[in-house]
């Protein structure tokens, strides 16, 4: 018989953004990079496009697209970041789908995915209805074709959800072996047969095969159960560190006994191809070319599958269960015993009460949300189903189409704000039920306030249409949370999530603050708000400035707008007091211009800052306000000047001492600490600024890591190797572009053999990707060439030689 193997990955980050301006921002647990999102493309989702496959000397034979052969789903929330921070690692998974097609008979390897990741049996039927909606919405427009299968959040799932994906048109989904409860055998007309049911639970389904689930509504769907014991050995049990075994261990998963087509399926959490182990892409890589290169098995994926091989047993589910908590569901409701194992003394007893809480929350939103909107929108519930459409497309051209086919008149611009404040409300209510705010052990886990930023949005975009507040009702059930950090969820609520909240007025507070250290633009998008300025005035005296104007601040989300005064005064280093009031009228600006202008003018710095508080009173902002990628943009200008005075100390140091520590270090003498300290951190600076340019110095180079050497320097190899990385790739892609600069060749090739003793840790994968590219696009030709007698294409093709050396690009 017929044997099959599929691979499917699950390919999903928590959300982290910044609920109020919907970006990531930085996370400095995840240094050298930005944040986890751009820091797991590089290690994970990126190298996954294009896998190495090594010959046994460790050179690179070939570069393979993983995706296209595996199956594959990611979360949208994840692609919606992706495809505006990572737009070529976002393009190449969308082409990956379309090769896969091609490959799999027309079948794309992609899933669509619900689309908040939340747990859908503890979902009402609306909320499951749109999160199947909005996740086969946004794979459609993403991936340009309907989704066959679709991925359940946490595989969890119950007969009500299965029914919603079947209406919805989705074919087929994947469960673990535990999910399935009884099977039968269908007759060969494709019906039931009379006989008993089989008992399969523990795991005892057979997974080789598709299943048909019955449902009570006449609807079917396919369901495939991924084999249990393979799955966790490459996520736990170290299957990944070879390729040629976890091919060996799939294959061993066939047995002769069965007389059907066999599928050897597994499923794991994507993330465990390059991020949760290293180079695990190369090892699924390196896998699936064992099994097509020694025919041992058929790659395919589940659509093709399934065309080729319909069901031929029907199954009955155990409802309420997912693959990542063996109580069922109970790890997002409940004190289960589930958690990470990192505090064996903490207790998950906030699961509940936070669900509760939240669901008190959803309850009280769904009558308010039918009342507010039922005298603007023809279907209050299919206008939330379509809303995914105005979600991935905030252009007004598109929000205003949005209006045309919901609304059951012309409406006012107030009148659409208030409907998409109210439309945002459901967005967030549905949002707050992420999946990983359960999952972990501690209700302030990050994962968690997440959630509960989530939950604080929805209740300051309710207040601002219902006109009353939800916020201490909601606060009340809070402190019915246990905590095992703080006293209660309230106090993590008021600790990590009031903070962070913002409306219109913070957002001109950063632009206000941002603007005495930048240039102001008349018109400047901040995330999604934008800033048009009618007036502005800044005056500098010695390092003092005051700023002072009028502008207008618009949400893209909501539309709505506010006309603001403002003034803004930095007394130099860190302290600085901004003020924002409603515009009142222009007597009322220029007065207050005048006088906290004339105070300033005078140096009087406590009048100024008398006057900010006559004029704007309690409604006044720091540096603690800014949104945190401009606040550290900010404090490092603010600390410019500091930094130069440390820089200039050193390097004085450094300078004057350099012969004396040459000396002491050919005697074998110890260099004195003070003088090792200034030379560490000057030389870790010129090795970043050096490596920072395009045409890298290279005698510098050299001379500072003899330097670092010679008197045993600590260098940053953090940074040195993130940024020597960022030079290597930035200078291939020049190459890739004058793939004849022979000289450009032999520059990388000399920075290479100066930081070789280095063993700097380095990310290497977009400039060898490149190498591999002018390998198979140039070098057969320019060896044929050289064998002729061509003197430049022996020159060059010595010279790439060398260069394929170093990125590890076999060449002959």
């Amino acid at each position: 018989m017929e044997r099959y193997i599929c691979i499917h990955g699950h390919f999903y980050q928590p959300p982290r953004e910044n609920p109020w301006i919907e970006e990531l921002e930085i996370q400095d647990s995840a240094y050298p990079y930005h944040d986890w999102n751009e820091r797991i493309t590089a290690e994970c989702y990126a190298p996954n496009s294009a896998s190495r496959l090594m010959d046994g000397t460790g050179k690179i034979i070939k570069i393979r697209n993983n995706y296209a052969h595996m199956s594959f789903n990611f979360g949208p929330t994840l692609l919606l970041w992706m495809e505006k921070n990572q737009p070529e690692a976002y393009r190449r998974i969308i082409e990956s789908d379309r090769l896969s097609c091609e490959r799999f008979s027309g079948h794309g390897s992609a899933l669509a995915q619900a689309y908040n990741h939340i747990i859908m049996p503890l979902a009402n039927t609306r909320d499951k209805r749109t999160q199947v909606i909005w996740g086969i919405r946004d794979f459609r427009k993403r991936f340009g074709r309907d989704p066959e299968g679709m991925w359940l959040p946490e595989t969890a799932m119950d007969i009500g959800t299965l029914d919603i994906i079947a209406e919805q048109g989705i074919k087929f989904t994947l469960l673990a072996p535990w999910q399935a409860k009884e099977v039968r055998k269908l007759s060969d007309a494709g019906e039931w047969d009379s006989g008993e049911w089989q008992n399969v639970e523990g795991g005892r389904v057979d997974p080789t095969t598709a299943y048909l689930c019955n449902l009570p509504s006449g609807r079917r769907i396919t369901l495939f159960f991924y084999e249990g014991s393979l799955s966790y050995a490459i996520a736990s049990a170290g299957l990944l560190k070879s390729g040629t075994e976890m091919a060996n261990r799939l294959v061993s998963a066939f047995s002769g006994e069965r007389d059907w087509p066999q599928l050897v399926h597994i499923a794991n959490d994507g993330e465990s191809y390059g991020h949760h182990h290293q180079f695990g892409d190369m090892a699924l890589a390196a896998c699936m070319h064992h099994i097509e290169e020694n025919n041992l098995a058929r790659i395919t994926n589940y659509g093709e599958f399934l065309e080729m091989n319909p069901p031929t047993h029907e199954v009955r589910v155990a409802e309420n269960t997912s693959w990542s908590c063996i109580h069922g569901v109970e790890r997002w409701r409940s004190d289960c015993g589930c958690n990470s194992g990192k505090f064996p003394h903490w207790n998950q007893k906030w699961r509940g009460p936070l669900r509760d809480a939240l669901d008190e929350l959803r309850d009280h939103l769904i009558p308010a949300y039918k009342h507010n909107i039922r005298d603007y929108l023809k279907d209050p519930w299919g206008t939330r189903d379509d809303y995914i459409e105005v979600v991935l497309d905030r252009s007004p051209e598109n929000v205003e189409e949005f209006f045309r086919a919901h609304a059951l008149r012309e409406l006012t611009t107030q009148e659409k704000s208030r409907v998409l404040k109210l439309l945002e409300v459901q967005r967030l209510a549905m949002a707050m039920y992420t999946s990983c705010g359960w999952f972990y052990d501690e209700v302030s886990g990050l994962e968690t306030v997440q959630v509960l930023c989530y939950a604080a949005k929805a209740i300051q975009r309710a207040e601002e249409v219902f006109g009353y507040s939800l916020e201490q009702n909601f606060i009340d059930d809070l402190k019915k949370i246990p905590s095992n950090y703080d006293s209660d969820g309230a106090a993590v609520y008021r600790r990590m999530v009031v903070p962070v909240k913002v409306d219109l007025s913070r957002v001109g507070a950063h632009y206000v603050i941002s603007s005495l250290f930048e240039e102001c633009p008349e018109h400047q998008q901040i995330y999604k708000y934008t800033v048009d300025t009618e007036k502005y005035d800044r005056v500098k005296t010695g390092k003092f400035s005051l700023a002072t104007g009028q502008a207008y601040i618009r949400s893209v989300v909501t539309w709505d707008e506010v006309h603001k005064s403002f003034a803004a005064l930095h007394f130099g280093d860190h302290n600085l007091n901004a003020g924002l009031r409603d515009f009142i009228s222009n007597e009322a600006y220029l007065s207050m211009r005048q006088e906290i202008g004339t105070a300033f003018e005078r140096g009087d710095v406590a009048e100024s800052l008398q006057l900010m508080f006559k004029h704007f009173g309690p409604h006044n902002y720091t540096l603690y306000h800014l949104f945190r990628d401009e606040q550290r943009r900010i404090i490092e200008k603010i600390l410019e000047m500091t930094h130069s005075g440390i820089e200039a100390a050193y390097r004085q140091i450094y300078e004057l001492n350099s012969p004396v520590m040459n000396f002491l270090s050919s005697l074998n003498i110890p260099i004195p600490t003070s003088a090792l300290i200034a030379a560490e951190h000057i030389v870790n600076l010129d090795i970043k600024r050096t490596l920072s340019t395009e045409d890298v110095d290279m005698e510098r180079l050299e001379r500072l890591l003899q330097e670092a050497y010679r008197w045993v320097l600590s260098l940053d190899k953090t940074v040195i190797g993130y940024t020597f990385s960022l030079w290597l790739s930035r200078t291939m892609a020049r190459l890739v572009e004058a793939p004849m600069e022979i000289p450009l060749m032999e520059r990388i090739i000399r920075a290479a053999q100066i930081m070789q003793p280095l063993s700097l840790e380095m990310n290497l994968w977009e400039a060898q990707n490149d190498c591999f590219s002018l390998k198979e696009s140039l070098y057969n030709e320019m060896r044929e060439k050289a064998t002729k007698g061509d003197t430049f294409s022996g020159k060059w093709t010595e010279t790439f030689r060398s260069l394929a050396d170093y990125f590890g690009v076999k060449t002959e």
